[in-house]
């Protein structure tokens, strides 16, 4: 039972790990989700295609494979339950969770039990993919100033504040205010709701990091080239995540898009003074 089973997600992470799983011998196999994995994730790996709700055949197709560990990668789009078509493995679950499957931490953390129940040894990307979290530290552009320091501040408080409620992992400030945070929409989609509440005078900044007691193994922060283009259109000053929880895809070409932009990318600990 050597084999790596990836329950996929969408974007470009779940492929990564797999490409480096095979060069490094290992065999894998994807579970992908009609309507959330990208069909570019599967191309040339085995794989199953299910429906999300079907945890019985997702468990089953990664025995059947020979998976020994698992890993979940990549974004998904959270559906209303009363959409899933749950088999009676889901409905169990659900059922011993109880109000936790209402916080995004809370269903990931169900997930987790639900595979570990099965035998299998869930894992991190980061167990996986060296480099990928970000260190403390500027990463790209200058320092932020002091009053963007201000807002960097209102923005850790207001994050740690909503991951206490397991809501978000991402929020915008501006002046002190708080454009806009991080709800069932993903980060992408928030970034551009700030950007139309944008107000004159200095500009917004992103604040993304875990939140208090996360299940780092299911849904660390991410952020990559997409986030910085997204965060460059929306008129952004820069961006801050939490070092040492935050994954950064294709650091040198985030990077490159933040500095060509004119944006600052800084990681530190959320529980560290400026």
């Amino acid at each position: 039972m050597d084999g790596l089973g990836i329950v996929a997600g969408g974007g470009e992470l779940p492929r990564r790990i797999a490409e480096a799983a095979v060069s490094d011998g290992r065999p894998v196999f994807i579970i992908a989700f009609v309507g959330h994995t990208d069909a570019a994730t599967v191309a040339g790996f085995p794989h199953a295609w299910l429906k999300l709700g079907q945890t019985g055949a997702a468990l089953q197709n990664l025995r059947d494979a020979g998976c020994g560990d698992v890993v979940m990668a990549g974004p998904m789009r959270r559906p209303s339950l009363s959409s899933l078509s749950l088999d009676r493995r889901s409905v169990a679950a659900l059922a011993r969770a109880g109000t936790r499957v209402f916080g995004d931490d809370g269903l990931l953390s169900v997930i987790v039990e639900e595979i570990e129940r099965d035998g299998f040894r869930v894992v991190g990307v980061d167990d996986l993919l060296g480099g990928y979290l970000a260190s403390a530290g500027i990463l790209a552009g200058s320092a932020p100033g002091r009053d963007e320091e201000v807002d960097i501040a209102r923005g850790i408080a207001v994050l740690r504040a909503l991951g206490s409620a397991d809501v978000g992992q991402a929020v915008v400030v501006q002046e002190g205010l708080v454009l806009a945070v991080e709800a069932i929409e993903g980060t992408d989609a928030m970034i551009a709701r700030a950007g139309n509440l944008r107000r004159e005078g200095r500009r917004p900044i992103l604040v993304k990091g875990s939140k208090p007691g996360q299940e780092q193994r299911a849904d660390r922060p991410t952020i990559g080239e997409g986030t910085a283009a997204a965060a460059a259109a929306a008129g952004f000053r820069g961006i801050v995540v939490e070092a040492g929880a935050t994954l950064i895809v294709d650091r040198g070409a985030t990077v490159r898009a933040l500095e060509d932009a004119g944006l600052f990318l800084v990681a530190r600990r959320f529980a560290d003074p400026a």
